[in-house]
């Protein structure tokens, strides 16, 4: 006689509880991935970050996006865990991270006229005059720099950049070592100074008379989230200020200490300023950390900012050995005066 073994409903739970409790453990697990994009999307939309510790993980938006789009092919791909739910509020936060992301990757497109003059601008910071002089200067003269702005360089800096031949390229200078940046130029620079509002420190400010326009340069360097974020953000606030009083014929170059996910930066361009690196589609070009073997460069921190009078041409970054930062180089058009 043969019998038939059959399961109790008994024994068929015991069987399935270990798969419900892995199916709970990859979306609790998923969950708390997700949470980071989440989160950081909260700050981004609200501006919480503006003088907070917050500031500091804002720089990692651009990465969070990327675990919110792992986070939702994991929950729509592998059965064990598909969810209706999971799926949707996955899909929400990448698509708020797309959104808000996507417009700095598209050229604006801008048409610069014909017989419009071009200014070439650079900025470094040479930590605190730890960058190669002669490598800085072989930067200037390989790209044909008109006007470099220098951040962190001490009294020494400014010897070693003219020992280097700096000053053969760029004879027309405003030197403010001892309030942390300075300016050089081939071109006369007038109504040079430091400006007057609340920084940290002081920011050298020059013009130059080119293409029958009057462009007045600020080089900047705001100070650092990490250090103190109420201190960063009247920096940037103040910067905000100055810009609301230039003419559309301004540059705002160097190290803001800030990305464009930053409410403060954000509160700068809506000033009347406008990012380079965006404006062409490059609005992620990370220039800190540099000179680490197994660290490539993680934030973009460093940028070139115009007014409307002006139209961006190229941007690009290099590497000048011992400094932690990128140079940025930018090609800027000015178009010509019309009556």
């Amino acid at each position: 006689m043969t019998g038939t073994v059959t399961d109790t409903p008994h024994d068929a739970d015991r069987r399935r509880t270990p798969g419900r409790r892995g199916r709970a453990w990859g979306l609790l697990g998923c969950g708390v991935v997700l949470a980071v994009p989440a989160a950081l999307l909260v700050v981004r939309l609200t501006g919480l970050d503006a003088g907070t510790p917050l500031a500091m993980p804002m720089v990692l938006f651009p990465y969070a996006t990327v675990l919110g789009v792992l986070v939702l092919g994991v929950t729509a791909a592998v059965p064990a865990l598909r969810s209706r739910w999971a799926v949707a509020v996955a899909a929400v936060v990448v698509v708020a991270h797309v959104t808000l992301l996507a417009p700095r990757f598209v050229p604006e497109g801008r048409h610069v006229p014909a017989g419009s003059v071009e200014l070439r601008v650079a900025t470094v910071n040479v930590n605190a005059g730890g960058a190669d002089p002669r490598a800085l200067v072989e930067l200037v003269r390989a790209e044909r720099i008109d006007v470099l702005a220098v951040e962190q360089m001490p009294p020494s800096g400014v010897d070693a950049l003219d020992a280097a031949g700096l000053g053969e390229l760029m004879p027309y200078r405003e030197l403010h070592p001892e309030d942390d940046s300075s300016l050089y130029s081939r071109h006369p620079l007038s109504h040079g100074g430091t400006t007057r509002i609340d920084t940290a420190w002081p920011q050298t400010t020059a013009e130059v008379a080119v293409g029958g326009h009057r462009v007045r340069f600020v080089a900047v360097h705001t100070y650092y989230p990490l250090g103190d974020p109420e201190r960063w953000t009247r920096d940037m606030t103040a910067l905000a200020s100055l810009a609301r009083r230039s003419g559309p014929d301004t540059v705002f170059l160097g190290d803001f200490n800030a990305s464009l996910d930053h409410a403060p930066m954000r509160e700068l361009l809506a000033a009347g300023l406008t990012d380079t690196h965006a404006e062409l589609g490059h609005g992620w070009a990370r220039t800190w950390p540099v000179g680490h073997a197994l660290v490539p460069p993680l934030i973009p921190l460093d940028h070139v900012l115009h007014g409307s009078g002006l139209v961006g041409v190229s941007v690009g970054e290099h590497t000048v050995p011992g400094t932690d930062h990128r140079a940025v180089v930018a090609v800027l058009a000015l178009p010509p005066e019309t009556d």
